[in-house]
């Protein structure tokens, strides 16, 4: 059993029967009153996500994952293809449940399955990940890093703010967790 209040983005738990990931959780202390727990939460098997408050005392069962290594293949409709590293199985996963993960998705790209008993309920992708700018404005002649930066559309549709030095067609590493640059690959 893990409490409300130790619940951070990216963990899952049992709950009535269903399956759920916590996609943000935050602790919000009202002008009166007592605090609470705000979470944004995924069910994993049905597809929808819930706002909900709980309080910060108040226990769930954590549920025990496995991960295994695997490469994303392709898309196929509405479907995104692995292949387990070790056995060479394919799995599909909507792309409904990992809507986040896709943006930060590149073929052959290695990431980390994660299976509820056999039940495959989402991916791992790593910290930090190289993509490529796809547009972003002209670079500003004299820019430096300090400043308040452009937004550059990257090649898999991820929007993000890179400083103004930045030209479209470089290589950028990523952080996933914050959807943030982090620098240019290589450098």
């Amino acid at each position: 059993m893990i409490s409300a209040i130790d619940l951070k983005a990216g963990m899952t738990f049992e709950q009535d029967g269903k399956l759920i990931k916590v996609l943000s959780a935050d602790h919000h202390k009202p002008g009166k009153g007592n605090t609470v727990m705000r979470m944004k939460l995924y069910d994993v098997r049905s597809g929808s996500t819930v706002e909900k408050t709980m309080r910060p005392e108040e226990k769930v069962e954590q549920a025990v994952l496995e991960t295994k290594p695997a490469q994303y293949l392709y898309l196929q409709d509405d479907m995104a293809v692995f292949m387990d590293l070790e056995t060479y199985e394919q799995y599909e996963i909507p792309t409904a449940s990992i809507e986040d993960e896709m943006k930060f998705l590149l073929e052959n790209m290695e990431v980390k399955i994660e299976f509820f008993g056999a039940e495959v309920i989402g991916i791992t992708v790593p910290t930090v990940v190289e993509l490529k700018v796809a547009d972003t404005a002209p670079s500003i002649k004299g820019a430096t890093v300090t400043g308040s930066g452009k937004a550059a559309t990257m090649e898999t549709g991820l929007v993000i703010n890179v400083p103004d030095f930045i030209q479209t067609g470089e290589v950028l590493e990523v952080n996933t967790q914050k959807s943030a640059y982090v620098k240019r690959a290589g450098k």
